[in-house]
Parts: structure tokens; sequence; C-alpha cells
């Protein structure tokens, strides 16, 4: 759970409208923010890399605050997060492949943009 009183990047998705997305949706916004804090980490940009980081990281608390009720999920985002931010601000124990954490996160972009263009909102 967000708390209240921290100030937040994208408090309108904040509000609500985080929810109303599909996972798919809420998984490729997380990954845009990932590959932000990625490329500015890789070209030593720390305030940027930071910056994209906390974004990624309040979304996937959003997301997270989504799916409490559902199991496999919830492990799978939290695994997710951890991986994140063991890469970004951690030793790297994982041996995380930042390539390969982009191709995982770019194929829920991809499947949210066949989602949107099959079924256009009105």
């Amino acid at each position: 759970m967000i708390r209240s009183d921290l100030k937040l990047s994208h408090p309108e998705l904040a509000n609500g409208r985080w929810a109303e997305m599909s996972l798919a949706e809420q998984l490729g916004n997380i990954g845009s923010e990932i590959s932000r804090a990625i490329k500015s980490k890789a070209r030593g940009n720390t305030e940027r890399m930071e910056h994209a980081a906390t974004r990624a990281i309040e979304l996937f608390e959003l997301t997270i605050d989504c799916h409490l009720k559902e199991p496999a999920k919830l492990k799978e985002l939290c695994r997710g997060k951890e991986e994140f931010c063991d890469y970004i601000f951690g030793d790297n124990n994982f041996n995380t492949d930042p390539a390969k954490m982009l191709k995982y996160y770019d194929q829920f972009a991809l499947i949210a943009r066949r989602m949107a263009i099959s079924s256009p909102k009105s």
C-alpha cells in the first residue's frame, strides 16, 4: 500500500485510474520507467536513473495493490520489483541481464497495444 503522505509521481493513477487498466497495460507502463532507469544507469546519469526508478517502484506498488487477492500475480509482481531494485540499487545478486528485463516488460507493452487496437474505446 502506498503511504498517503508521500508525494506521488502519478497521483491521478493512484486515485483509481491505474486499477482500471489491464495487467498488460500496467506492466507495459512499468516497463517504460524500467527502460528509462536502465538507460540512465548505463549513461551514468544517477539523478535521472533514481527518478525513473522511483516512478517504476511507485507503479509496481500500485499494481501490487490491484492484485493483492491474486497470489500468483502478486508473487510475480513482488519478484519483478525485487529484481529491478536489486539491479538498479543493489549488487545485482540475481545476475539480472538488463536486456532480458527490458524484453520481458516490452512484451506487455506490445500486448496492451494490440488490445487497444483490437478494441478501441469510444
